[in-house]
C-alpha cells in the first residue's frame, strides 16, 4: 500500500497498521502534528499521562500484560530525556516498545533551538536500535522497521525521532508489507545437534535443575506450554528469575520458589549443588548468580537464549543454543521423547530427598502474631483473596518488590509485571495503568512501597481521568525498607535518609485525585479492607500499616555464593559480620 499524506498522517496510519489500538503520551511543541491527527480519528485512543516517564512505564507495563508492543509517543527535549529511564527499563528487561519523539526542525538541528537534544545520541544506550528521520519518504518504511525490531529477537525498546517539518511534509507511505530491517535477522531456530546434546547431558543428569527467565515469557504461551510439558516429562526441579514468574506454575509439584538474592534456600542451594543447569530464557545477572568465582562449581550448564550476546556473556556454559525458547524447546522435548530417554530415577528420587530437607527450613517463614500487620501476612491475604479472580500484578521496587514475588503464587505467564533490571521506582503505578488499559474487566493491583509510590503519585490523575480502576496496595512502614535493611545489616545500622518524613496521608491524597482512600492499621482489618479495595469502582489508594523493622529474607549478601545464604534466624552479628570485608565495607 503506498499512498500520499503527511508525516503525521503517516504516524498515526502506520499505528493503525501495525494493530495498536492504545498509546500512552504527553502532547508538546514538536509533535503537535501528530496530535491533531489523533484527534481525527478513532481507531487508535490516545491515554494521557501526567508525565513522560509514565507514558514509557504504561507501555511497557501494557506490552508486558499482552505480548504486544507498547508505544509511548512524547515530544523533543525534555520529553525525550524524561523517556531515558522508561527505555532503559524496557531495555535491560526485554520489553518490547517503539517510543515516537518530537524533534526540532531539521534545519535547526545542532542550533540548541528551543527543546532541542540530541535524543538519538542521548537514547542509543537505552535502546535496541533508534532512528532520526529527515526525509518524509523514509517515515513509513521506518515506523514499520521500528516494530519489526521491538518485538523481534529478543524483544526491546525503539525510538524513532521525527522532526517537526518531516511531520509537516508530504511524502509517500509504505504499508508494513515485508519490512524487516536490513541487518537484524535474529535466529530462531536452534541448532540441532547442540539440542541432540543437550538432551544427552540432561539423561545423564544426577542432580539436575531448570532455571528459567523472563525470555520463558517473551517466547510467548507457546514456550510456557512446551516448558511445563518438559518438566513434567523429566521430573525435573525447576526455579525461576524474578522475570520469570508464571513460565511455570507456584502450584506445580516441581516448583522450588523464584532464586536469586532473595529467592527460596531450596532454589539456591539446588542451583549450587546441581549437576547440570538448564538455563532457558535467562541471562546469569549478578542477582542470580552472586560471587560468580562460586557460581554453582560442579555442574554442566546448558543455555537456551535468542540474544548471542547473552551466552557466555556472564558465565561459561559447556553447550550453547541459539533460538528462540519455544521454537528450542519444542526440539528438545520431541527428540526427549523420540529417543525413549527417561530420568535416572534412582539419582533423581535422591536429589529430590535433598530438595525436601532443604525445604524444611521453611526458609518463607515468618510470625504473624497480635495486631501488627507483619508485610508478608498482608500479600498472603492479597493472593489468597485474589488467586481466583483473572489478576495482574505490578510493583514498585523495594521489599514489597521481594515479598511479592515471594508470596503471590503466579500460575500463568504475563500477570506479573516488575522492575527487574533496572529496579526502577515509580515504576507499578503506571505499568498498572498500562496493563488496566489494555485488560478493562481485570483486577490490576500495583504491590507499592510509601517510598516507591510518591515517584509517580501523579498517575493516579491519569486513572482518574479514563476510568482505570487500578488499586495501589501500599506496603506503609515509613521507610525506605530496602534501604534500611542494607544500612542495618552492611552499615553499622546507620540510617542515613531512609526514614521516610513527612509521608503525605495516603487516603485523604487518594480523595485528593478523586479516587478511593482505604487503610488498615491492624490485622483483625485487613480481610474486610481487602475486599472493599476490590469491590471499588475506581481507583484505590490502599494504606496498608505494616511492621516498620520488618527484613525481607532470605538473603544472599552481595559477594556471597548461593550456600551463603542468610536466613531470618542466621541474621546475628556474626553472620552480618560475615558479610562485610576485612575493612568494614559491604561486599558490592
Amino acid at each position: 500500500m503506498t499512498r500520499q499524506m503527511t508525516g503525521a498522517e503517516m504516524v498515526v496510519q502506520a499505528l493503525i497498521d501495525q494493530g495498536v489500538e492504545h498509546i500512552f503520551g504527553y502532547p508538546g511543541g514538536a509533535v503537535l502534528p501528530i496530535y491533531d491527527e489523533i484527534f481525527q480519528q478513532e481507531k487508535v485512543q490516545h491515554i494521557l499521562v501526567r508525565h513522560e516517564q509514565g507514558a514509557g512505564h504504561a507501555a511497557e507495563g501494557y506490552a508486558r500484560s499482552t505480548g504486544k508492543v507498547g508505544v509511548a509517543l512524547v515530544t523533543s527535549g525534555p520529553g525525550a530525556t524524561n523517556m531515558v529511564t522508561p527505555l532503559t527499563d524496557a531495555l535491560m528487561d526485554s520489553i518490547p516498545m517503539v517510543c515516537i519523539t518530537g524533534q526540532v526542525a531539521t534545519h535547526l538541528i545542532g542550533s540548541d533551538a528551543f527543546q532541542e537534544c540530541d535524543t538519538v545520541g542521548i537514547t542509543r544506550p537505552s535502546t535496541k536500535h533508534n532512528w532520526l528521520v529527515k526525509d518524509v519518504n523514509d517515515l513509513g518504511r521506518i515506523l514499520h522497521e521500528a516494530f519489526y525490531v521491538a518485538r523481534s529477537g529478543r524483544p526491546g525498546p525503539v525510538v524513532v525521532d521525527i522532526p517537526k517539518d518531516v511531520q509537516f511534509a508530504t511524502g509517500t507511505y509504505h504499508g508494513p508489507q515485508n519490512v524487516e530491517h536490513k541487518t537484524y535477522h535474529p535466529q530462531v531456530r536452534g541448532d540441532i545437534g547442540r539440542i541432540r546434546a543437550a538432551v544427552e547431558l540432561m539423561a545423564r543428569a544426577k542432580k539436575p535443575v531448570f532455571y528459567t527467565g523472563g525470555g520463558v515469557v517473551n517466547s510467548g504461551p507457546e514456550a510456557t506450554r512446551l516448558l511445563r510439558e518438559l518438566v513434567a516429562a523429566t521430573g525435573f526441579p525447576v526455579t525461576s528469575t524474578l522475570m520469570g514468574l508464571g513460565a511455570y506454575p507456584a502450584s506445580g509439584e516441581n516448583w522450588l520458589g523464584m532464586l536469586g538474592m532473595h529467592g527460596t534456600y531450596e532454589a539456591n542451594n539446588a542451583m549450587h549443588d546441581c549437576d547440570v543447569m538448564i538455563a532457558i530464557g535467562a541471562r546469569f545477572d549478578d542477582r542470580i548468580t552472586g560471587r560468580l568465582d562460586a557460581f554453582s562449581p560442579g555442574s554442566k550448564k546448558i543455555h537456551i537464549d535468542i540474544d548471542p550476546s547473552s551466552i557466555n556473556k556472564n558465565v561459561r556454559v559447556d553447550i550453547g543454543i541459539l533460538g528462540d525458547v519455544a521454537h528450542v524447546l519444542e526440539d528438545m522435548l520431541a527428540i526427549w521423547k523420540e529417543s525413549g530417554h527417561k530420568a535416572d530415577e534412582k539419582a533423581l528420587a535422591g536429589w529430590w530427598g535433598e530438595i525436601d530437607r532443604w525445604r524444611a527450613r521453611r526458609s518463607l517463614a515468618y510470625r504473624q502474631s497480635g495486631e501488627t500487620i507483619m508485610p508478608q501476612y498482608a500479600i498472603q491475604r492479597l493472593y489468597e483473596k485474589t488467586r481466583d479472580r483473572k489478576t495482574f500484578i505490578t510493583t514498585e521496587v523495594g521489599q514489597h518488590q521481594m515479598w511479592a514475588a515471594q508470596f503471590y503464587g503466579f500460575e500463568e505467564p504475563n500477570r506479573w509485571m516488575t522492575s527487574g533490571g533496572l529496579g526502577t521506582m515509580g515504576y507499578g503505578l503506571p505499568a498498572a495503568i498500562g496493563a488496566q488499559t489494555a485488560h478493562r474487566d481485570a483486577l490490576v493491583i500495583d504491590i507499592a512501597g510509601d517510598a516507591s509510590i510518591l515517584m509517580n503519585m501523579q498517575e493516579m490523575s491519569t486513572a482518574v481521568q479514563h476510568e482505570l480502576p487500578v488499586k495501589v496496595f501500599i506496603l506503609n512502614n515509613q521507610y525506605m525498607g530496602m534501604v534500611r535493611q542494607w544500612q542495618q545489616l552492611l552499615h553499622g545500622n546507620r540510617l542515613s535518609h531512609s526514614y521516610t518524613e513527612a509521608l503525605p496521608d495516603f487516603v485523604k491524597l487518594a480523595e485528593a485525585y478523586g479516587g478511593i482512600g482505604i487503610r488498615a492499621e491492624k490485622a483483625s482489618e485487613l480481610d474486610d479492607a481487602i475486599d472493599a479495595m476490590i469491590a471499588a469502582k475506581g481507583p484505590v489508594l490502599f494504606d496498608c500499616r505494616v511492621a516498620n523493622l520488618a527484613n525481607c529474607f532470605p538473603m544472599i549478601p552481595s559477594g556471597k555464593a548461593h550456600n551463603e545464604m542468610l536466613l531470618p534466624e542466621d541474621a546475628t552479628d556474626a553472620a552480618i559480620a560475615e558479610a562485610i570485608d576485612a575493612e568494614g565495607r559491604a561486599l558490592v
